[in-house]
């Protein structure tokens, strides 16, 4: 017997090494890292803030989870670990996760007419959900902001003419290609696909849809969403989570849909987020779009978008800084919330930091 304790001890070593870790109430902490890396990437991420020009990196919140444990948490006043953020365009990404349960469920495939589920798209009877998925619909949408709001479709559906059913709004939009050929970034698009889930689940059940499905399920807590005057989630800008209970959607992604033993999203929903739209055409720097999601991917001989990073990295990301990335080769779950208003911040920048600081190092 005693010949074998050894190997016991060595298969339950093995056991734990391979042992999940999921968040209950409260994430579990992991083993901290301290040295110079860590504070290249705190002087990097938490500069001396200038609130008066609000100019430069301003971060508000950076949270890495690493095996599905917190290894790194800081905030930068006001933003503290239970302040709901706004995560801007990050919200899309949310909508689609959201929409990958319904999916699960049975109430809508890819290539369903959107208009099945939003009559007020008669217009453009082609445009499929998987279209509005990739930003795709072919409306011509012009995702202009606060730099030229005379043109921009975003900031009248938010603010001005479209605001109070901006579905509607956008549906309106006369059609600049076929849908399913061309992408054009769109809030619009992330509009029409939150309406048409008002089809998709009832409307007695949407009000209270992102919660059951999908906020619930994975204890996230203090979400906040707001809708227009019709009762629509603001599904291109206006969702709020704490960075703990947006990384659990990061946890969720990273693991193929899988909360502990549950699939809560399909596997090939999952697929489908994270395979660039076929028909993209790669921009210097950008990263290529899946369904709703930003792919660290090369795109028609295009290089990389992040070239630090590993190719399997995805994003969500949003307006003045906010992002998500997850890192499934690392199990790497980051979230950073941020009040940048010029380019100063890089996302290669950050991960290149990040993955200097809490990248696995390599076993001899």
């Amino acid at each position: 017997m005693s010949k074998g304790l050894p190997l016991f001890f060595l298969l339950l070593l093995s056991l734990a090494a391979h042992a999940e870790n999921w968040p209950a109430e409260q994430w579990a902490n992991g083993p901290m890292v301290t040295g110079p890396a860590l504070q290249a990437l705190e002087r990097y991420a938490f500069p001396p803030r200038n609130d008066t020009t609000r100019q430069g990196i301003r971060t508000d919140a950076l949270l890495v989870i690493r095996d599905g444990q917190l290894i790194f948490e800081r905030y930068a006043g006001p933003t503290t670990a239970e302040t709901p953020h706004l995560t801007w365009s990050i919200s899309k990404s949310l909508m689609a996760t959201i929409l990958g349960v319904a999916y699960g469920e049975g109430r809508f495939q890819l290539q369903d007419p959107a208009v099945k589920f939003y009559p007020a798209l008669q217009k453009h009877p082609d445009i499929t959900m998987a279209d509005l998925l990739h930003w795709a619909s072919g409306l011509d949408w012009q995702e202009d902001y606060e730099y030229a709001p005379l043109k921009s479709s975003v900031v009248a559906m938010l603010y001005t003419r479209g605001h109070h059913d901006m579905a509607a709004f956008t549906a309106d939009h006369e059609a600049y290609a076929t849908p399913g050929q061309r992408f054009r970034y769109s809030s619009g698009d992330s509009g029409l696909l939150s309406a048409a889930l008002k089809t998709i689940v009832g409307p007695n059940r949407y009000a209270d849809y992102p919660w059951t499905a999908l906020f619930d399920p994975l204890g996230i807590r203090h979400a906040v969403w707001e809708s227009d005057a019709t009762g629509t989630f603001v599904a291109s800008s206006y969702a709020y989570l704490t960075a703990r209970d947006l990384a659990r959607v990061g946890l969720l992604m990273a693991r193929d849909g899988r909360w502990g033993e549950r699939q809560l999203l399909p596997k090939d929903w999952v697929s489908f987020n994270l395979q660039p739209f076929a028909r993209y055409h790669a921009n210097e720097d950008d990263a290529a779009p899946g369904g709703q999601w930003w792919l660290n991917r090369e795109v028609e001989g295009a290089k990389r978008p992040w070239p630090d990073a590993p190719a399997d990295t995805f994003a969500a990301l949003g307006h003045w800084g906010q992002a998500m990335y997850v890192i499934p080769s690392e199990n790497l779950v980051i979230v950073r919330y941020g009040d940048d208003r010029d380019d100063s911040y890089q996302d290669n920048e950050l991960l290149k930091l990040v993955l200097k600081v809490f990248a696995r190092k390599v076993q001899p």
